[in-house]
Parts: structure tokens; C-alpha cells; sequence
């Protein structure tokens, strides 16, 4: 017999195990409400079997020769939850050595996120902490502590390996910048980093003009991000397959493959602002003149569009986004953008495939199995507009007319990635009509071209929801019959607001129906 319960069944003896679940947390949860209450930031894992366990990476021939096989897999209907650590996790002491935060508290609350079905934690692993003060000095002593203490906790591991800073995003604790050694060049050649059109820097992540470039101190960005990687599979090893089932690889500013266009951290840029194009350090403007030239028009090389408006335009108005001779349509737009955009793509291309090159050993054991990801930005406002201006700027050429994300999933199959999407809390409906977005629109076109593409798919929030109107669309979300059941859910991120009671009551069954199998 089955009871109705929120619009999805269980039967009643699944749910009265459920309940026993429940009030075995709260009472934990009351036991240690001072503890838990001091924290604010956090993640999750799962009592039920691991189910990342059982991912390989494949190869390009693997995946096309498995396309049933892996459709097939996407009928077990469970999605484990990672839920990401807070941000200030750690602080640095008078010595600049990073400490964990409040460690009692973490371990309470990694204890009561258990007991609640999560199935992991998703760890940053900060390129500037690790490898802070000079070159090829690993120091991985932060997060050897945090993954002993999640795998005690009998946890799951997803590791984001984070190649930018986080200083302009943070509330001032567990700022993470990039390693000084790097500062330190940056302060004698401001162009390793990304700049606008008014000569701004952002330092939150190299500009992908110097990948191939040994400016520091010798190296290519592309050697230094290959050279964490190989050091972090060397210390971690024990734990790939076992622990860490899921390596998320930075490609750009918050670890997202795109351009800094709209960085709300320093002021420049508030929503829905288009944003700017980020093409003005010499050494990208130095690729951009070599293609004007291939392409037999060198003037097209000078500069990025002139009329394409600043950071908190709207796209009425502003020549470049609208249809006319001198707009995205011309022959000059189109160039351009696929420039732009294209060299976006390579550079994801060159990482994923060091990535992919360095985990495939694991691959052949299936007891070492990990999931290789990818994370893409969710730029969903003016996303109904002909143009979709705010992509545009941040690297993605989708328009109405062309699908953006085809090429870029294209390349995370290539290499047997999985993408992480956002959105999967938002509404279309909750959000002023007046900045034509639509992150339902965004979404069910990144659904359609992963199953396209068989790539695996990784949700995650853009917000924090831990209302059941939020909750309950994640979970409509990550099983959309029309679309691949997607593979796990990165929930953003621990915070105090989760051990409310109001919210916890949401929470708790929120995971134990992704747990479920449908």
C-alpha cells in the first residue's frame, strides 16, 4: 500500500523508517544546536550505497561505443547529494598557514548532515593556499585534516580544484587569492590577467592569453595548473575512487569555464547588466590581431567592438546586441564572437585534456573510479532576448540564432567530462519579467545538448533554497523525464540556515527523496 505524500510516494514502511530518521536527527540536532549554530557554511552525504562509486571515466571511443550503456545507468533513479563546504572553513594564521575554523562545530555538523542521508562534501582546494607562497611548494597539510575528517565522517568526497580567488566574493573570512608568487608577477605585468576595455584588471584568474606563455616563474598557466594536478593525485591517491568520487577541474573565474564580464565583487557590475568583453591584456589582443589577419581583415584586430555599451547597459539601445549593420549579425559580430568564444574553448580543451590524461590510470581499476567535471556559469537574464548579450560577453556565443553550448559540451565529451549546471532552484516566474531571463529556458537547452553529446550532467543551485518550493524544483529538475536523470547535486552551500528547524523540516526529506529510487 502507498501513501501520497507531497505529490511522491512511499510505501508506509518506508516512510515510518523515514520518520524514526527524522527524530533521531532532531534530537541530535537539540543535543548539539550551540555547536551546530556557531557554523556558517556546509555539505552533506548519503546512508545509502555510494552510488558515484560505480563511474568511470571514458574515452571518446569508450563513450560512443557505451551510449546505451550509459543511458541505461541513468534509470537508477537516485541522486546523491554533496552539499559544499562554507567558504570560511579555514582562516590563516599570524604566519599565513591556513587552520580549520571552529573544528568541533564542523565535525557536529558533518555528523548531522550524515544521519540526514547526505551523501558527500564538496571540498574547494585553493590553488593559492596550497602553492601560496612560491612555485612547486605544495602544501597540503589544510586538506589532508579536512578529507580525514569527512572520510571519518563516512562521507563522500566531490574536490574542486580551484585555479582562481574567491577575495572579491568572500565576506573577508576564508579568502582564498591566488598564490603570492603569482601576485607578485602580477604587480610588475598587470596582462596575466584578464582586462576591459577601460584597461581594468581582474585578478581573480589568469587571462587565458598566457596558457601557452612561461611568464611564471618559467612556466606556461597551463604547466602550473597540470603541475597542482599531478601533486594533488600524488598526495591524494588513497582516497581517488574510495573517498573522492568527483574531481571538478577550476577553467575560470568561481571555477566556471567563462570570462570575468560581470564582476559584481569590485563594483563595476550589478545584475542585469550585460557586462563587458574581457579581451584587452596584450597577449590576447596579440591572438586577436593574428586572426584578423588569417581571416584577411587586420583592422578587425584593433579592438573589441566599440559600440557593444558597458557593464550595466541594457540591450535596448546598444548597437552591437540589437540586429543592423555593425551588430552581432555582421560579418565583423560573427567573427568576433567565434574568436571569442573559440578561444574559450580551447582553453578548456588543454586542461581537461591534462585532466583527463592524468586520471586515466584510474579508469582501469574499478575500484578507483572518479568522475571528471566541468562547470559552466549560469547567465540566464536577457537569455530571451535575440542577442543574449550577458553570454555573449562572458564567452558563450548562444543566441537565438546558434547554440552556444554545443561546442562547449562537444569538448567536456572529448574528454569524458561531466558538466556541472546551475539553476536547477530558479523560476522563470520569480523573476521581474522586465530583464527577459528565463534560467528554465537556459537549463532545458543545456539538458537537450548534454544527452545530445552523452555527457553526464551535475546539478547545482545558483542560490540558496532551503524552502520547499525551491527544494521541490531541484528535485522536478534532476528528474525531468525529458532530460538524463542527473548524476548527483552539488547543494551550495552549508550554512547555519540549514540546522534551523523551518528549514531542516524542508531539508531532511528533500535528500531522502533524491535517495530514493523512483
Amino acid at each position: 500500500m502507498a501513501c501520497k505524500c507531497g505529490g511522491y510516494y512511499y510505501t508506509l514502511n518506508a516512510k515510518a523508517s523515514f520518520d524514526r530518521d527524522l527524530t533521531r536527527t532532531r534530537k541530535f540536532l537539540l543535543r548539539n544546536v550551540s555547536v551546530v549554530r556557531m557554523f556558517t557554511t556546509g555539505f552533506f552525504r548519503s546512508k545509502w550505497r555510494s552510488i558515484a562509486g560505480k563511474r568511470r571515466i571514458l574515452s571518446m571511443d569508450a563513450r560512443e561505443k557505451s551510449r546505451s550503456t550509459i543511458l541505461e545507468s541513468s534509470k537508477d533513479k537516485r541522486v546523491p547529494i554533496f552539499v559544499m563546504m562554507p567558504v570560511d572553513i579555514f582562516t590563516l594564521d599570524a604566519s599565513g598557514c591556513p587552520r580549520i575554523r571552529k573544528l568541533k562545530a564542523l565535525t557536529v555538523s558533518l555528523k548531522a548532515l550524515k544521519l540526514a542521508g547526505v551523501h558527500g562534501i564538496g571540498v574547494e582546494v585553493w590553488w593559492g593556499i596550497v602553492e601560496r607562497f612560491s612555485p612547486f611548494d605544495y602544501d597540503w597539510s589544510l586538506y589532508e585534516e579536512i578529507f580525514k575528517l569527512v572520510s571519518d565522517s563516512g562521507l563522500k568526497l566531490h574536490v574542486a580544484l580551484s585555479f582562481h580567488s574567491n577575495i572579491h566574493s568572500s565576506n573577508g573570512k576564508g579568502r582564498a587569492s591566488l598564490p603570492l608568487w603569482i601576485l607578485e608577477i602580477g604587480d610588475v605585468n598587470k596582462d596575466i590577467y584578464y582586462r576591459d576595455q577601460h584597461g581594468f584588471s581582474n585578478n581573480d584568474y589568469l587571462t587565458l592569453g598566457v596558457d601557452h606563455v612561461p611568464l611564471l616563474s618559467g612556466r606556461t598557466a597551463l604547466q602550473c595548473y597540470e603541475d597542482f594536478m599531478l601533486s594533488f593525485v600524488n598526495k591524494f591517491e588513497s582516497f581517488i575512487g574510495s573517498v573522492i568520487e568527483e574531481i571538478s577541474i577550476g577553467l575560470g573565474p568561481s571555477g566556471e569555464l567563462r570570462y570575468p564580464a560581470h564582476p559584481f565583487g569590485d563594483g563595476r557590475w550589478k545584475f542585469p547588466g550585460i557586462g563587458e568583453f574581457q579581451c584587452y591584456d596584450k597577449y590576447m589582443m596579440e591572438d586577436l590581431k593574428m586572426a584578423a589577419c588569417r581571416e584577411g581583415k587586420p583592422q578587425w584586430g584593433d579592438k573589441g567592438p566599440q559600440n557593444a555599451g558597458c557593464y550595466n547597459s541594457v540591450p535596448s539601445g546598444v548597437p552591437f546586441f540589437e540586429e543592423g549593420k555593425e551588430s552581432f549579425l555582421s560579418d565583423y559580430g560573427r567573427f568576433f564572437l567565434e574568436w571569442y568564444s573559440g578561444r574559450l574553448i580551447c582553453h578548456a580543451d588543454a586542461i581537461l585534456a591534462k585532466a583527463a590524461k592524468i586520471l586515466k590510470k584510474y579508469q582501469e581499476n574499478e575500484q578507483t573510479s572518479v568522475m571528471l567535471v566541468a562547470k559552466i556559469g549560469g547567465i540566464y537574464w536577457w537569455y530571451q532576448t535575440l542577442s543574449h548579450p550577458a553570454e555573449l560577453t562572458a564567452g558563450y556565443y548562444n543566441t537565438a540564432l546558434r547554440d552556444g553550448y554545443d561546442p562547449v559540451v562537444s569538448v567536456l565529451s572529448r574528454h569524458g567530462a561531466a558538466l556541472h549546471i546551475p539553476c536547477l532552484e530558479m523560476m522563470d516566474s520569480e523573476i521581474p519579467p522586465t530583464y527577459l531571463c528565463s534560467p528554465e529556458g537556459l537549463l532545458k537547452q543545456m539538458q537537450s545538448v548534454s544527452k545530445k553529446r552523452i555527457v553526464n550532467l551535475i546539478g547545482r543551485n545558483t542560490m540558496e533554497r532551503l524552502d520547499k518550493t525551491g527544494l521541490w524544483k531541484i528535485r522536478s529538475n534532476c528528474y525531468n523525464p525529458q532530460a538524463e536523470v542527473v548524476r548527483s547535486f552539488t547543494f551550495f552551500r552549508m550554512s547555519d540556515g540549514i540546522f534551523r528547524v523551518e528549514n531542516w523540516n524542508n531539508f531532511v526529506p528533500f535528500v531522502r527523496m533524491m535517495n530514493t529510487d523512483l
